[in-house]
């Protein structure tokens, strides 16, 4: 039944839909079901290998080539698959925004994968549009599926990509693709080549529009968003929101959503919802099962982790893709000169800039003042001559390492090809930017252990500054917790003048989306902030980090003397407890999450709780022989461990390796160990995993001297 008078058939759709999902699998030959999978990537960004270029590494869980891996083995399974994606893929990688985008009349690698991978359509994202429209359209037309856009027009009332939507058939189904971006795009990019042109339609409305436009053609209708589920700067009219989206149009059968970079999964009435994170991550699985007349009677929707996932040779063997990635691997090396010899590095550093997190997974360089920062932000002041200056961390693993630096490097602490804007603010507004920057964090509480961060407020919108002095209170709520900020030594008035340098996205997305400021830019570079960057090293090496402390974390106690917090760090290090990155583990709870602990533990010494891999051979439990000598460091059982042509044991010495890396594989096979403990041959029970030794609990008892009973948890007696 195509979709004549959908929002009158409705109320029907959802009655019959309750109907005949009772009908048993087995007799949908007989009535007719049908079953469409539809497989919804995003955000790729570009990372089509699986491979971090900064850090000149492949990747365990991401990349185009895992994606496709998956996608064939839905295809095996289910003919009937649809394949689309909801944008920002073009961009993001030193490949696509240093090599390819600036030569859009070059085939595009990007484009060159998804063409093969044999997508059915692709929708916008904001960051297509980040080289102008003329650049976009250049590099888009090469692909040969139709590229989706139906809120977004030019000055003639043409869809700038060709189409707003699209129909697909399979097994005589007819879905109906339609694809809207974020009408943000020109508070971000608006001085980009032929946006201030463009008209950005409310997304809602456009999809409203599509909908009557395909009328009777389609009997599945899909919706594939460049957005959040909520409004990003329009909360009042929702028209860069997806609820509302679904709000306006419940007949949609599946929405896809993108850009924030988080897992969506879920249902609202009869409309299945799903979105992925970035790079390659995951995959949004969205399966239909439809009756004789083609009405959908079931839909479910999972989001489909790619951890792990062996990364597909056809995508990583195409000719473009595999030149691309030799490519940006000898640019990210500084490339050889005419004689073939690798050119220098674009600079030296002394030492390391970033500090150690503390705890696993809250990252220390959001927490001080840092290396990293002061680099940026004094390249920042140099080059624009402003008073103060902003910038943003916006990987909260990004480093530079000690010694020679390349562009990978360059890359990883600033992975955004933006420009630097001067603009002169007022005390007061600079206090407004700073108090929205602070938002980022949670509020302390008395017996927190930790600083956490509002998990709706992305790690890149978080600015530290220089120029100024200042202290963030966070005993304080939001927006009201930027104190003391002095300027050249004098208390900063709410009148005075100055100037401030930022990036052009921060400038067109806070300042003026946010009416943080009044004022406009007076300035803009000519060159990107990376290239300033690579100019200072060029000019500067060795650089040695330095770090000036202008701001500081004040009102928070941590309990740094209390043992309890340092134990519960333990665990969160050890993987035994989650990470508190959106709330803070309290002292208050310290007894449940000792005992979350025990419950996550494989191995309990003397009843504490330890992080020991294990691997399964058969029905037998085998654990790590180097993660039990860490767990038995400072005990009465503490044994060093070593190689010498057969494992080597060692009592009543603290072991000094290092721990095992959680094992994932499938070709792990019992072994008998022969070891020398303390000199004598002792064999036992063990299993063989990735060239390291696991024993059984008997083994661990033979070996170790210890009393070792297998109850859920290893539990292990030293005394």
């Amino acid at each position: 039944m195509k979709r004549k008078n959908l929002r009158t058939l409705l109320a029907g759709v959802m009655t019959a839909a309750m109907l005949v999902s009772l009908v048993p699998a087995a007799l949908a030959a007989e009535t007719g079901e049908k079953h469409i999978t539809i497989l919804g990537t995003s955000d790729m960004h570009g990372n089509i290998w699986g491979y971090s270029y900064e850090d000149n590494t492949e990747t365990t869980n991401n990349g185009m080539a895992r994606l496709y891996t998956y996608i064939q083995q839905v295809r095996a399974e289910n003919p009937n698959t649809i394949l689309i994606d909801a944008g920002d893929d073009i961009q993001g990688t030193i490949m696509t925004d240093d090599l390819y985008n600036k030569t859009p009349e070059e085939a595009h690698p990007v484009i060159t994968a998804m063409n093969y991978m044999g997508y059915d359509a692709m929708t916008l994202g904001n960051h297509e549009f980040n080289w102008g429209i003329s650049t976009m359209q250049t590099i888009l037309g090469q692909a040969d599926f139709p590229v989706l856009a139906a809120n977004v027009t030019d000055a003639e009332g043409n869809y700038v990509t060709g189409a707003g939507w699209t129909i697909v058939e399979k097994d005589g189904v007819n879905v109906a693709i339609i694809g809207v971006v974020t009408p943000d795009v020109p508070i971000w990019d608006g001085g980009k080549e032929g946006i201030e042109e463009a008209t950005f339609e409310a997304a809602n409305e456009a999809v409203g529009k599509a909908i009557d436009e395909i009328g009777d053609q389609a009997d599945v209708i899909v919706v594939s968003a460049h957005m959040g589920m909520y409004a990003e700067f329009d909360e009042e009219g929702g028209s860069d929101s997806a609820q509302k989206i679904l709000d306006d149009n419940p007949e949609i059968d599946v929405l896809q959503v993108a850009h924030n970079h988080v897992v969506v999964n879920d249902k609202q009435g009869n409309t299945v919802i799903g979105g992925v994170r970035n790079g390659g991550r995951d995959i949004a699985r969205f399966d239909l099962t439809l009756d004789k007349d083609n009405n959908v009677v079931d839909a479910t929707v999972e989001i489909v982790d790619m951890t792990d996932v062996t990364p597909s040779q056809e995508i990583r063997e195409i000719p473009l893709v595999a030149e691309a990635h030799q490519k940006t691997i000898d640019y990210i090396a500084g490339g050889t000169d005419e004689s073939g010899e690798p050119l220098p590095p674009l600079g030296t550093t002394t030492a390391k800039f970033q500090p150690e997190d503390e705890i696993k997974g809250i990252p220390a360089g959001r927490l001080m003042d840092t290396a990293v920062m002061d680099l940026i932000n004094q390249i920042q002041l140099e080059n624009s001559g402003a008073d103060v200056s902003a910038a943003a961390l916006f990987k909260n693993t990004s480093d530079l390492p000690a010694g020679d630096i390349n562009y990978g490097n360059i890359f990883d602490i600033y992975k955004f090809d933006n420009t630097l804007y001067r603009v002169e603010v007022t005390g007061a507004e600079l206090k407004a930017y700073m108090e929205w920057s602070a938002e980022c964090y949670n509020q302390w509480e008395e017996g927190d252990i930790n600083i956490s961060f509002d998990p709706e407020y992305p790690d890149y919108l978080y600015d530290m500054f220089a120029g100024v002095d200042y202290e963030i209170d966070l005993s304080q709520p939001k927006g009201q917790r930027i104190k003391n900020v002095m300027f050249k030594g004098e208390p900063l008035q709410d009148d005075q003048t100055l100037t401030l340098a930022v990036n052009n996205y921060r400038y067109s997305s806070a300042l003026k989306g946010q009416n943080l400021i009044s004022g406009t830019k007076e300035w803009e570079s000519s060159n990107s902030i990376r290239d300033m960057i690579v100019a200072y090293f060029a000019e500067h090496s060795p650089v040695a980090p330095t770090v000036d402390n202008n701001w500081k974390i004040v009102g928070v106690d941590l309990n740094e003397d209390d043992p309890r917090r340092a134990e519960l760090i333990g665990y969160i290090n050890a993987g035994l407890l989650d990470t508190p990155y959106a709330e803070s583990y309290n002292l208050a709870d310290y007894d449940p999450l000792v005992a979350q602990a025990k419950e996550n533990a494989s191995v309990l010494v003397d009843g504490t709780p330890k992080a020991v891999a294990t691997v399964t051979v058969g029905d037998v439990t085998y654990y790590g022989l180097r993660d039990l000598a860490v767990a038995l460091a400072g005990t009465d059982a503490q044994f060093e461990v070593g190689w010498d042509g057969q494992v080597v044991i060692t009592t009543g010495t603290a072991y000094t390796g290092s721990a095992l890396t959680a094992y994932t594989g499938s070709d792990a096979a019992a072994a008998t160990l022969t070891a020398q403990v303390d000199g004598s041959a002792v064999e036992a029970d063990a299993a063989l995993a990735a060239g390291n030794y696991y024993l059984s609990a008997d083994a661990v008892q033979t070996l170790l001297g210890v009393t070792a009973v297998a109850d859920g948890a290893l539990n292990i007696t030293t005394k």
